[in-house]
């Protein structure tokens, strides 16, 4: 079916360049109740909703030029990432942003349409030395890029402290140093916060995993809650995507009872994220995120209707407005995608499972 899908997409989207961002080429708009769109919490949820508070209308207005009126556009995130997968392939949720992870092990039953880009690092160096200190603070200045890294991060604790200090100094880690150390990762299914960290391990420690570590903590509730942590000198080691330091920099150094602008809620640090959060590890790249649709429900997964999304997605992030709603993600701009793009994808959950 998806790859019927992808054929037929390929000429309705030849037919889609000739209305992208003119009058409707249909006569008779469809008709559409509503349309159901989840975000995944590699943020806070409150941050996600707050940024994309103005997403319904946007794709509402989009769909409507393309030949489909929706009454509503839905959007919520899940509670993590497998819930979102799940609800996707129980065809209750119709729209996911996915990690590249999420997206390879929901892939039988959702189909991705769009792979993000994004501004490329400052740095995208393999030496985890030269990633920290704020001398060297990551700026989001490079060129677009459909991929990304996971890095290994020690927190400010002493034992944290100690595992930077040999990293800085050139030496490296052994499995005894790191398995002393207490983890928090991501559920198995999020590619930086468990399956790219998991495959640096073994790519350096014999074929180790994370499931080998003695002190590892789980998290449902993104990112946020791992940095929390790390503040609050609670857990040794985080993981998450390369420019992670970048979205908790102004949290970082407020009191405990202020939010930054985006709604981040302070973690009471004195010295610098770049000074006191730093990296000991760097994973290969990560395929970019994907946005897929739902298998279940076939008003949503045929062509035509598959073409008007991703005209519609990709029109309102090229807007100043679209690329301040989607920068919660750091996605500057999105691309036709294929599912045989996450076939590396799969392959690395496979390898970790």
């Amino acid at each position: 079916m998806k790859k019927i899908v992808a054929m037929l997409l390929a000429l309705v989207m030849v037919s889609a360049l000739f209305v992208c961002g003119s009058v409707s080429a249909f006569a008779d708009n469809q008709h559409f109740d509503k349309l159901t769109l989840e975000f995944v919490p590699s943020k806070d949820a409150d941050v996600i909703i707050a940024g994309t508070a103005n997403l319904p209308e946007l794709v509402q207005a989009e769909m409507a030029r393309l030949g489909y009126d929706i009454d509503e556009v839905d959007i919520t995130v899940g509670t993590n990432y497998d819930a979102t997968g799940e609800a996707m392939s129980a065809g209750s949720i119709d729209l996911g942003w996915l990690p590249g992870g999420t997206y390879a092990l929901y892939s039988d039953d959702t189909d991705v349409i769009l792979t993000a880009t994004r501004n490329g690092l400052s740095n995208d160096s393999e030496d985890p030395a030269t990633w920290n200190g704020e001398a060297n603070k990551t700026l989001k200045n490079g060129p677009q890029v459909t991929f990304y890294r996971a890095l290994i991060y020690a927190a400010p604790t002493e034992y944290g402290k100690m595992l930077a200090d040999k990293v800085n100094a050139g030496e490296a880690l052994t499995w005894e140093d790191l398995d002393g150390a207490t983890w928090a990762v991501q559920k198995t299914s999020s590619s930086a916060g468990y399956i790219y960290p998991a495959l640096w391990l073994m790519e350096n420690y014999d074929g180790k995993k994370i499931s080998d570590l003695s002190k590892v903590t789980p998290l449902d509730s993104g990112y946020g809650t791992a940095f929390s942590m790390a503040a609050a000198e609670q857990v040794d080691i985080i993981v998450c995507y390369a420019d992670g330091r970048n979205d908790y920099e102004a949290s970082w150094n407020l009191p405990t009872d202020q939010k930054d602008e985006t709604g981040k809620q302070g973690m009471g640090r004195e010295d610098s994220i770049w000074n006191e959060l730093n990296v000991i590890g760097v994973t290969p790249g990560i395929y970019n995120d994907t946005v897929a649709v739902t298998t279940a429900n076939p008003d949503i997964y045929n062509p035509e209707f598959i073409s008007a999304l991703q005209t519609a997605l990709i029109n309102i992030i090229n807007t100043d407005e679209g690329k301040a709603i989607f920068s919660v993600y750091s996605h500057t701009g999105y691309a036709i995608a294929t599912d045989s793009d996450y076939d590396g994808a799969r392959a690395a959950l496979d390898v970790v499972q």
